[in-house]
């Protein structure tokens, strides 16, 4: 397996219309556990979210780009309350299969949209901070500068979008790990094609130009951290 190169050809099964929805449910279920283990959002939350979020000094309003099944958002809402933030959570995904697995949730505090960035800026909506899990991987060169350019547009605070640093390690680790959770979904298949798929460090860095910061929060993560223009 050659990861010294982003594999850019790869596409993730589910991001097929006509792939089998009940598996894709069933992935889309799972995906808060696997995400909960392998995404750092705790600590994402504690150095880079809570502080914004607590330094407003009113409720505040957090838009997740991409949110598929609403696990992340679900996540995040319940660190809030447990410090007892007021927090309005918007998750946005174009996919109505992802919307519908989303809407199925039942996460006090956030709505679910079938809807892209684009779609967003037209309706004039902004968010104090704009996130996303996962989406920079899925992007190509050109749609990777207009997501984060969208982003930054619908954030008068922060950005950060968290994603996947790609190594040999992260690769056979996941593969091992993802085992006991894979049968009956994409997890095992799409989760290694992501890998191959993703950015390591400086490639992210370069893409995304000076106006951004990419650090490593977590092992294999990567946080790419923009301050928003609306």
């Amino acid at each position: 397996m050659d990861l010294s190169r982003r594999d850019d050809l790869l596409r993730e099964l589910m991001d097929d219309p006509d792939c089998d929805p009940e598996r894709l449910h069933a992935t889309l279920r799972r995906f808060g556990i696997v995400n909960r283990v392998v995404s750092g959002w705790d600590t994402v939350y504690r150095r880079h979210l809570r502080p914004v979020l607590a330094g407003l000094g009113r409720p505040a309003r957090v838009l997740d780009l991409g949110s598929g099944g609403g696990d992340v958002i679900a996540r995040l809402a319940g660190l809030a309350v447990r410090d007892r933030l007021a927090v309005h959570w918007t998750g946005a995904d174009p996919d109505p299969r992802a919307h519908r697995a989303a809407c199925a949730r039942e996460v006090p505090g956030a709505t679910f949209v079938c809807a892209d960035a684009e779609t967003l800026l037209a309706r004039g909506e902004t968010f104090d901070v704009v996130i996303s899990n996962h989406v920079l991987h899925h992007l190509e060169a050109p749609e990777l500068v207009e997501f984060t350019g969208a982003s930054r547009a619908l954030s008068s605070g922060l950005v950060l979008h968290n994603d996947i640093a790609r190594s040999r390690r992260a690769y056979w680790l996941y593969a091992a790990g993802i085992t006991p959770l894979a049968p009956g979904t994409f997890l095992r298949v799409d989760g290694l094609r992501s890998i191959r798929r993703s950015h390591r460090r400086e490639e992210l860095a370069t893409h995304l130009g000076p106006e951004w910061t990419v650090s490593s929060p977590a092992p294999f993560r990567l946080l790419a951290e923009a301050s928003g223009h609306a």
